[in-house]
């Protein structure tokens, strides 16, 4: 099992990825990667793992969802109360990293990370989708619970209690932005020599260009 398991392997010859091509500023440069990626109808294009560590530094991992990125940073949502949300509002350092296979490339990003306004958090909530709203609501994200049927039974007297008014956003529930400090983009090559450029933010706010070994 363990040598079959060696034995899988692809060679990576779709593109390249030099300095010459690559814009001067890492959110530019992710816009187009990402304007890309979109092109290519790629399946929940903005899934990407959400890398987080405890004040301690035991760190954890998971796929979030990206919902808005800018020159300010890469924003998702989540219970504040939840696992990672915790280990965030203690240690406020993430990475995030975007896995385009259809494309062969990695985005990895570093960064510091804060809360978004709770007017950033109101306009996103309004817009997801009644259920998902309700499910906020009715799910203590991370913790242990009973079993399936307490969370069938919250929302059940939920819907019953939103049923004649606006659902709003609960307290704990909200959005963090992760502003970036490093960003390496990652082009997969042949025989393993990938092309593998890091952006570094520097104190006057440039972003400084350099080419890492793959």
């Amino acid at each position: 099992m363990s040598s079959s398991i060696a034995d899988i392997r692809n060679e990576y010859s779709q593109k390249t990825f030099g300095e010459k091509e690559a814009a001067a500023n890492a959110i530019d440069q992710f816009g187009v990667w990402w304007q890309e990626a979109i092109n290519s109808e790629i399946y929940e294009v903005n899934a990407m793992t959400l890398a987080t560590a405890s004040a301690e530094g035991v760190p954890s991992a998971r796929i979030v969802l990206l919902k808005d990125y800018d020159k300010n940073g890469f924003v998702f949502y989540s219970n504040y109360e939840s696992f990672k949300g915790r280990q965030l509002l203690e240690n406020p350092r993430a990475c995030l990293v975007f896995f385009w296979k259809e494309l062969e490339r990695q985005v990895r990003i570093t960064g510091l990370v804060e809360k978004v306004t709770p007017a950033e958090s109101d306009d996103y909530f309004n817009s997801r989708p009644e259920g998902s709203r309700i499910g906020a609501w009715a799910s203590p994200q991370s913790q242990v619970i009973p079993g399936r049927e307490m969370l069938e039974e919250k929302v059940k007297s939920l819907s019953a209690e939103f049923n004649t008014r606006p659902i709003p956003r609960p307290p704990h529930w909200g959005g963090f932005r992760v502003k970036p400090a490093i960003v390496e983009f990652w082009q997969g090559r042949a025989s393993r020599l990938h092309d593998r450029l890091q952006y570094s933010l520097t104190e006057n706010g440039e972003w400084k260009i350099e080419r890492l070994a793959p």
